[in-house]
């Protein structure tokens, strides 16, 4: 398997992190985002959205962190990760829409706007209003539970993690929720567990150039 990363994407983590718990052989290829490889010509025939991350594996191609979780998820982890039955499947995939609404566009876009002063939807107060929902909605979960689904690590610590982990960049303080907190130490204790590179650009991985 090809993992196509960029080291600033929390999306890229997310797959990062389950590739890890799962020990799934594959090659890193690290995408320069600075320099917007992601929107080259050769980018787009890997992914058409010109975003990472994308997985590519016995000639099929996969885009979108969701999809990529949700092929890694099925084909190595099996039914701890992504269950196939449509009770736990669809409790699962609760919260991968929690990861793809409240947390991606409020939390990780008021984030990005402070980060980097791009300001995707709506200003710093809409995306904090709309990501404190979300972590509303986790830390009244996590007060009963010490996973978000089923009772056991799913696919959805990978999905939910990255971006709630960066609240604070995103000037949205996380000691307001402790059960998150508390769970964030727990998948951290996960097997495997691999840490956020935050200061090299490359995740250290070799940089490979596309073709």
């Amino acid at each position: 398997m090809k993992a196509y990363l960029g080291a600033i994407s929390g999306n890229s983590y997310k797959v990062k992190i389950l590739l890890a718990l799962l020990k799934v052989p594959h090659e890193v290829v690290m995408i320069d985002l600075k320099n917007k490889e992601h929107k080259s010509a050769a980018f787009l025939k890997i992914n058409p959205r010109g975003e990472v991350p994308a997985i590519e594996d016995g000639g099929k191609l996969i885009w979108d962190s969701a999809a990529c979780l949700a092929y890694i998820a099925r084909k190595h982890g099996g039914e701890q990760w992504l269950p196939s039955d449509p009770a736990g499947l669809a409790e699962v995939m609760q919260w991968i829409a929690l990861a793809a609404t409240e947390i991606q566009c409020g939390l990780q876009y008021a984030r990005r706007g402070v980060v980097q002063g791009r300001w995707t939807l709506g200003s710093l107060e809409d995306g904090q209003a709309f990501g404190k929902v979300a972590l509303d909605i986790c830390n009244s979960r996590l007060a009963q539970h010490e996973w978000l689904a089923l009772g056991r690590p799913t696919m959805a610590e990978p999905a939910c993690f990255p971006y709630i982990e960066t609240a604070p960049e995103g000037k949205v303080a996380l000691e307001n929720y402790p059960n998150i907190v508390k769970w964030m130490e727990r998948c951290k204790k996960l097997p495997g567990w691999p840490e956020r590179d935050r200061k090299s650009t490359r995740l250290n991985s070799s940089h490979v150039a596309l073709s």
